[in-house]
């Protein structure tokens, strides 16, 4: 019986497996399309398989990241996973675990983490987004590799090199960390997971059609860089993964197979860019807004989760414009220091306000700006609509993964939620068409439109 559903399982699986195309990447075989060079990633060991029961301490022992090893969990993932690992690896040698108590990946948490792994040897993350950050920012800082069992595919940070923290103003912010030695998936028990992570990861996932859009206007705007080799990696399994999006709310092993897949060809996307633009622009504003300044207004909701409704809202802004021949006429920025700090608090504000000096255009550059958008609409236009997914694709696909939809499905209070879409464009250097609509007077009625 296991053997026959085994084979079916694997007949969902790519052409070599769960992890084919990944191992490429990861042993240097394959050819970066922008350079015509083998790639080089900082990883050692990728592994996806249905199933890793019994397979724990070989995998880590393949590693040789020390004889003594520390398991860093919390209470969901140590009863998921955690435990199952902590017990295998006493066949290696001494184990001890630290399990956090509802963790926040803040700078709180990672002192708090620092002494507690102050002792450790080999450290062993087993959880999703909030472990695998705090583990991978702390054995960062002190140039120590670690490991990584993914417990939830809800999010794309597992293989990235940088690391997701809120600092002690309150502001969140990417860090520039280091990739786990190895990072392994039991799909049997992501899939088991509670359905709301995956869709999380999906919604992470889906954001690439509205970034890929930012990305390229700015990139042909302002001569941002920009590269395909992230849109490469992922394009075909991010395919297999839509049409399997109604699978992720049914727990089936296949669909979350192939969202492992695209998180981990995402998260592999930065160690050729060294920045996450091709999945992060202004749907990723939005949320960013929401984690800091929500303050008690904040439903508890995951990062993917906000995303996913903020990529519908960048979706439609973006339809307004791709469906227009008449290019859009911005205006000179207007953007208050004063009400920023308001809403932010003085320091943030000035972080902030000093970031995004480059997007405020004055009269002469907002000129500038409109003349290229004369000149390159057409063109352009095109360019853009052929990355583009149309906006009910995106919403059923959402919708059929589990995911909210709305402010509302959040449990986020709509006013804030249209405050976080029309400030969103204040949280950092990365120009997207919600700076368009801002700088031409309409975002203010887009947002009004938000639910």
């Amino acid at each position: 019986m296991e053997t026959a559903r085994k084979t079916a399982l694997d007949q969902n699986a790519p052409a070599g497996g769960w992890t084919a195309l990944i191992d490429d990447v990861v042993e240097g075989r394959w050819v970066n399309p922008e350079t015509g060079k083998t790639a080089t990633v900082p990883y050692e060991r990728i592994v996806i398989e249905e199933s890793l029961a019994g397979a724990e301490a070989d995998l880590v022992a393949s590693l040789k990241l020390g004889e003594r090893f520390t398991v860093v969990a919390d209470h969901a993932t140590f009863d998921a996973m955690g435990a199952r690992v902590a017990k295998a690896l006493t066949s290696l040698g001494p184990v001890e675990t630290v399990i956090l108590d509802h963790p926040h990946a803040d700078m709180a948490a990672v002192a708090d983490l620092t002494e507690k792994l102050a002792g450790a040897e080999a450290v062993i993350a087993v959880g999703s987004g909030t472990i695998n950050d705090l583990c991978k920012f702390v054995t960062g800082k002190t140039n120590r590799r670690y490991a990584v069992f993914g417990t939830a595919a809800s999010m794309n940070g597992y293989t990235s090199t940088t690391a997701s923290i809120t600092l002690e103003n309150g502001l969140k912010v990417s860090l520039p960390s280091h990739a786990p030695s190895g990072f392994f998936i039991d799909l049997g028990v992501t899939a088991a997971a509670p359905r709301h992570l995956s869709a999380s990861g999906f919604a992470d996932c889906l954001v690439r059609s509205v970034a890929q859009v930012d990305w390229w206007m700015s990139h042909r705007l302002l001569g941002s860089v920009y590269s395909t080799v992230p849109y490469v990696l992922q394009q075909k399994d991010e395919d297999e993964l839509n049409a399997r999006a109604a699978g992720l709310a049914a727990g089936d092993i296949a669909a979350n197979g192939y969202l492992h897949r695209v998180l981990t060809l995402c998260g592999l996307g930065v160690s050729f860019t060294g920045m996450s633009n091709h999945g992060s622009m202004g749907e990723h504003q939005i949320s960013h807004y929401i984690d800091c300044f929500a303050g008690d207004r904040h439903p508890g909701t995951l990062h993917g989760q906000q995303v996913g409704v903020a990529t519908l809202t960048m979706a439609r802004i973006q339809r307004h414009y791709l469906e227009s021949e008449k290019p859009p006429v911005i205006r000179p920025t207007v953007i208050d220091p004063a009400d920023m700090a308001r809403r932010m608090g003085d320091e943030i504000a000035a972080q902030c306000f000093a970031e995004i000096q480059p997007k405020i255009f004055d009269a002469k550059g907002a000129a500038e700006i409109n003349e290229k958008l004369a000149a390159m609409w057409p063109t352009l236009r095109k360019e853009l609509q052929a990355f583009a997914l149309p906006v009910e694709e995106m919403e059923q696909m959402l919708r059929d993964a589990g995911g909210p939809m709305t402010a509302a499905d959040l449990g986020l209070p709509v006013d804030f939620y249209r405050e976080a879409v029309i400030h969103s464009r204040e949280m950092r250097n990365r120009y997207s068409f919600i700076d368009i609509a801002a700088d031409e007077g309409l975002l203010a009625d887009f947002a009004a439109r938000e639910q």
